[in-house]
């Protein structure tokens, strides 16, 4: 007879649920709507309860991108939720703490450090929202109003009032939310300001991870891309995506033959392990700044500096790489 896992025997289980979504709830997502209600539950696993019906929004069943509205019933089934684990450790929530931004009553703006996924899950024990969610236990509510991927660094926008993440959510449909990043593209740019349109495709390979790829039976996606600086062998680029796919801005630029350093998934991997040797450890992709009006139409801009691990390799790594070409 299989023998239950410690995480099952540790777990307890939850009944039947029905809850009503009020204005205050309203405008999320039910995925992310379940993994508030049901914490310690797998993220594959809510999916799959969304996939086979049980949980129903006024008796039906919805995908995981519904938003729920003002007045929705949501039937949430019996599942067993993991006993919680072990706190993060106070370190590193501190850590995370020091990194912010801005911070008033309804947003607080952080400079994600690289190597700290968004949140928790896939294997991941603590991300910024739980980090901070320790480290600030006033912050209870916070929700990520975007994602950054998890090598990436730089500005990430947190809404700490439901009502500010559904306005911010608005202003990304519309399309008035402006993001800049800073690339380092292995190869010489030489195509001036350039929009790329290609529609991206998400595919899972072996194991689950996903890849994407440039396909028509993809959504459309769109970035804007300019030389910041040029190292012959290398471009430093300023990436503004017009859309928010997955690794929208790392799949377009290797379409345009110039994947950007460092990047395991889609670069090149000579490229990679000489950069690597060189000093670059890590992605070379930072969220430089995001800007966005307030509810008050005021204009905000948030910038975070770059990493200092991206900034040592442009100043001495790249310097160190040209001299041994050189030599």
């Amino acid at each position: 007879m299989q023998q239950k896992s410690t995480n099952e025997a540790d777990g307890r289980s939850t009944s039947v649920r029905k809850v009503s979504i009020d204005a205050d709830m309203a405008g999320q997502r039910v995925d992310n709507f379940l993994r508030r209600e049901l914490p310690g539950v797998p993220k594959g696993r809510l999916y799959r309860l969304l996939r086979r019906g049980e949980v129903r929004v006024n008796g039906g069943r919805v995908r995981a991108e519904y938003r729920l509205a003002d007045g929705d019933e949501v039937r949430i089934p019996p599942v067993r939720i993991n006993r919680e684990g072990a706190p993060p450790p106070a370190a590193l929530s501190a850590a995370i703490a020091d990194h912010v931004l801005f911070e008033d009553k309804r947003l607080l703006v952080v400079d994600k450090p690289t190597g700290v996924a968004v949140h928790g899950g896939s294997g991941v024990s603590h991300g910024v929202i739980e980090l901070l969610r320790h480290a600030r236990p006033d912050l209870r509510d916070l929700s990520l109003v975007h994602r950054l991927d998890r090598e990436t660094s730089g500005c990430l926008v947190l809404a700490k009032k439901r009502s500010a993440l559904r306005a911010l959510h608005e202003k990304f449909r519309e399309g008035i939310v402006e993001k800049n990043y800073l690339a380092l593209a292995v190869g010489d740019w030489q195509l001036g300001e350039r929009l790329i349109d290609k529609p991206l495709l998400v595919t899972n390979r072996k194991g689950g991870e996903r890849h994407v790829i440039v396909s028509d039976e993809g959504k459309a996606a769109q970035t804007r891309v300019r030389l910041s600086r040029t190292f012959g062998a290398y471009s430093l680029v300023q990436c503004s995506p017009l859309t928010g796919r997955t690794h929208q801005i790392r799949v377009h630029m290797q379409s345009e033959g110039l994947p950007i350093a460092g990047d395991e998934r889609y670069g090149d991997p000579d490229a990679n392990r000489i950069a690597k040797r060189f000093g670059l450890p890590r992605l070379f992709l930072h969220a430089q700044s995001i800007a966005f009006p307030d509810e008050h139409g005021n204009e905000l801009h948030f910038t975070a500096p770059l990493a200092d691990d991206l900034e040592r390799f442009l100043s001495i790594g790249l310097v160190e790489m040209g001299r041994k070409r050189r030599a």
